[in-house]
């Protein structure tokens, strides 16, 4: 990712796709992924749904700079699962997914290139059903201000089209907002000139 680009592609919501080669079938399960905590509940849900299966590779990556991946061939010849995976994320250029194949074993031994194609093909099948969204990267401020001063705050907040991602209004109001990192400098500038206002940098989403 450029120093200026803040945009990133990853999936709306879970996807599936089957490939099938000389009797094993690979069954790949798309799913979005926010942070490596799910991984574990996500395959272990795969597990139990295919305990017969032979294998349950994946390979997933995160954060928008598309920095952070691991992968797994969970018995599978190495570098014949997990990185045929990966390497189809690498191509969609898609990040913040986690992508499984589960293997039923057909009885006749695929061979190292045949593997690396069979779990290739199932990852891009999943990839394809998916549907790939562009999201933006924000950055997540804390803004405190007077109750009397509120209004002003909420009228950048719409005019910058920024969400609101919590909200607590007593004598002295304070509110999440999300800010594309593109328009930081912008809106910092805008809300800065609000009266008894306090910003504070939360993280990065």
């Amino acid at each position: 990712m450029s120093l200026f680009e803040d945009t990133y592609k990853t999936i709306a919501v879970p996807a599936e796709g089957q490939f099938k080669d000389r009797g094993s079938k690979f069954i790949a399960y798309a799913y979005p992924l926010r942070d490596e905590a799910a991984v574990k509940e996500l395959v272990g849900a795969l597990k139990a749904q295919h305990p017969k299966a032979r294998h349950h590779c994946w390979a997933y990556r995160l954060t928008p700079d598309r920095s952070v991946f691991r992968i797994n061939d969970d018995g599978e010849p190495s570098g014949t699962a997990g990185r045929p995976i990966l390497n189809s994320l690498l191509s969609a250029d898609v990040t913040n997914i986690l992508l499984v194949v589960v293997r039923y074993f057909g009885g006749t031994l695929l061979g190292v290139p045949g593997l690396i194609s069979a779990y290739k093909r199932a990852a891009q099948e999943a990839l394809s059903a998916a549907s790939i969204v562009e999201l933006t990267v924000n950055d997540v401020y804390r803004i405190t201000v007077l109750y009397e001063h509120l209004n002003e705050v909420m009228r950048i907040a719409k005019e910058e089209d920024l969400t609101i991602r919590k909200q607590d209004f007593d004598n002295r109001c304070a509110l999440e907002l999300e800010i594309r990192q593109t328009q930081v400098g912008k809106v910092l500038g805008r809300l800065e000139k609000v009266e008894g206002i306090a910003v504070d940098f939360v993280g990065t989403d």
